[in-house]
């Protein structure tokens, strides 16, 4: 399956896998670039960015095929050493790199210069116009219905990746909402030239979490998420359980709540443990709506397999229809 997304990065599918905290590490990576995927390395994961090199070594090893590393730009009181981050990824040779947040431009123009494609994640068509000014490769849009944060424009897949697509000069990756290849098989109708996925990647066989919390998801309907910081305006989407529903119980009291009050139940560390743990109340649980699309845990190579072979029986059984 080529398109332009699929040369850009090299990959025999136009399929990425989301660069989730937690998650993205040698493992996830190397299992979803070996099944003709993108696997992309959490560059947030790692303790130090010494500890990403040594990462970014590991996949290596584990695969002869392209990967990249997402870095999430935040704006936080102690933000992460960045400048040494894009220093290892450049110095370790990386040919791709997934950026989300507010990223200076001369961040752009010193990955360009080394050689990089770059993708970045934008929730708005505005974001993205001003992605692809900057000199992007590729943009992957992301609608409501995804894990992770939305935005505050709440516009799901079905309008924004066409209005993306309509606005922009490059490929456009569909992210949010997608978990099966009728999700792409509609993503690639609407003019994306390629998928991206996180939810449905932590319910596979090689995703570096829980047996408990793999099958939360598989158990889990498309109702079983929550909105988390909409008071805050910084919108989370989350698996519903014990700490989504305490952290929305303090938005919702008068006054909302302030998120140094919230902090001790978000805290990423606890999320981590109880995605190594299996005890999904826990922590946060990141998680998209496709939760009630999944119903299996099947290994990387079996579903994008199966996403593939589903794509192209519904684009056909769609043509015969005209």
């Amino acid at each position: 399956m080529t398109s332009r997304v699929s040369r850009l990065l090299g990959t025999r599918l136009p399929i990425v896998q989301g660069g989730m905290q937690w998650v993205a590490t040698a493992e996830m990576a190397s299992a979803v670039s070996n099944a003709g995927g993108l696997g992309l390395l959490s560059a947030l994961t790692q303790a130090t960015p010494e500890d990403l090199g040594r990462e970014i070594e590991r996949c290596r090893a584990l695969t002869d095929q392209p990967f990249g590393v997402n870095v999430t730009m935040l704006r936080t009181v102690s933000p992460p050493p960045y400048e040494r981050i894009f220093e290892v990824i450049v110095g370790s040779g990386v040919k791709i790199v997934e950026t989300a947040g507010n990223v200076p431009e001369a961040v752009f123009a010193r990955l360009r210069a080394a050689g990089i494609t770059l993708i970045h994640k934008c929730t708005s068509v505005r974001h993205a116009l001003a992605a692809q000014k900057r000199g992007v490769d590729l943009v992957s849009i992301d609608g409501f219905e995804c894990a992770g944060h939305p935005g505050e424009d709440d516009v799901p897949g079905l309008v924004l990746i066409p209005a993306a697509v309509r606005a922009l000069r490059l490929p456009v990756i569909a992210s949010g909402g997608i978990a099966c290849g009728r999700g792409m098989a509609a993503a690639l109708a609407l003019g994306a030239e390629g998928i991206n996925m996180g939810t449905r990647f932590v319910a596979t066989r090689e995703a570096p979490v829980h047996e408990g919390i793999k099958q939360a998801l598989v158990a889990a309907r498309e109702t079983d998420t929550r909105l988390m910081f909409r008071t805050l305006r910084n919108s989370a989407r989350v698996l519903a359980n014990a700490v989504s529903e305490d952290v929305l119980r303090l938005e919702r009291r008068d006054g909302g709540a302030t998120f140094d009050e919230l902090r001790p139940l978000v805290a990423g560390a606890r999320g981590r443990a109880a995605l190594q743990s299996g005890r999904v109340d826990d922590g946060v649980v990141w998680a998209g709506q496709v939760v009630g699309l999944i119903d299996d845990v099947p290994s990387c190579a079996e579903l994008l397999d199966r996403m593939q072979h589903e794509c192209r029986e519904r684009l056909a059984a769609a043509a015969r229809l005209i």
